[in-house]
């Protein structure tokens, strides 16, 4: 079991209660705005916008939002940004690889936020390709585990695509490529079964271990990113063990 993926679960539920809300909130737009001028507006003929939609609609984005961001990116409505997908690579302290993905309408700006950032917390920015080749795109879908069994949910999304499913505790991760994420969605609510969130995100195949204050550090650097409005996701290689985790939760 990966602990990184589950701290990273408890993070993001805490983020929905901290004063990251607005910044939340404004990723989930530009999210919906980019997929609507991607693959048009209509959620029922472009999943990736109807998945985008479920997420901000779960994180009480209001209505109104929503439907705007659709709108101007759709072309439906004026005053949609040109944003474009940025990808910084570096290290953390501890040797710790990163991925930076940004979002952003002024690439000047988010290289100066992110630069800014890790300099700042015992980052180091590296070449395009320095740290890329150690993580590739994965398809990740959770579910709540209630009754359910491991094999219920392996069953379920065997011929849909997942290639893993793995045991987290609260939860059930199906693991998939990032191509069959809509399929395997489909494939659980088609089967009763309810998805408590999914998304595409980068996986390293070489892991760091991490004691407690290593992590912290590194949490600290991510929390300098995140304050950046250009950056949308930050993953890392590190892994923390059980124990790491429940010292980290005491924080």
């Amino acid at each position: 079991m990966s602990g990184h993926s589950k701290w990273a679960t408890t993070k993001h539920k805490k983020a929905a209660n901290d004063a990251k809300r607005g910044k939340e909130f404004a990723k989930l737009i530009k999210n919906i705005e980019v997929a609507a001028r991607t693959g048009g507006g209509d959620p029922a003929a472009n999943p990736t916008l109807d998945d985008m939609i479920k997420k901000a609609k779960k994180a009480s984005v209001p209505n109104d939002n929503i439907e705007r961001a659709r709108k101007r990116g759709s072309g439906e409505e004026a005053g949609g940004a040109d944003w474009e997908t940025i990808m910084y690579e570096g290290y953390g302290p501890n040797g710790v690889a990163m991925l930076i993905e940004c979002l952003t309408d002024n690439r000047n700006r988010a290289a100066t936020d992110v630069r800014t950032a890790m300099s700042k917390n015992g980052g180091n920015l590296g070449e395009s390709g320095s740290v890329s080749y150690m993580f590739s795109r994965t398809g990740l879908v959770w579910v709540p585990k209630g009754e359910l069994t491991e094999d219920d949910v392996l069953m379920a999304v065997l011929d849909a695509g997942a290639e893993e499913v793995e045991d987290l505790g609260e939860r059930f991760e199906v693991i998939c490529p990032p191509t069959d994420l809509p399929a395997v969605r489909s494939a659980l609510e088609e089967a009763g079964i309810e998805v408590e969130d999914s998304e595409s995100a980068f996986r390293a195949s070489m892991e760091v271990a991490l004691e407690a204050a290593d992590a912290r550090k590194i949490f600290r650097l991510i929390d300098a990113l995140e304050e950046s409005d250009d950056v949308q996701n930050v993953y890392t290689n590190m892994d923390l063990s059980e124990e790491v985790l429940a010292e980290l939760e005491q924080d």
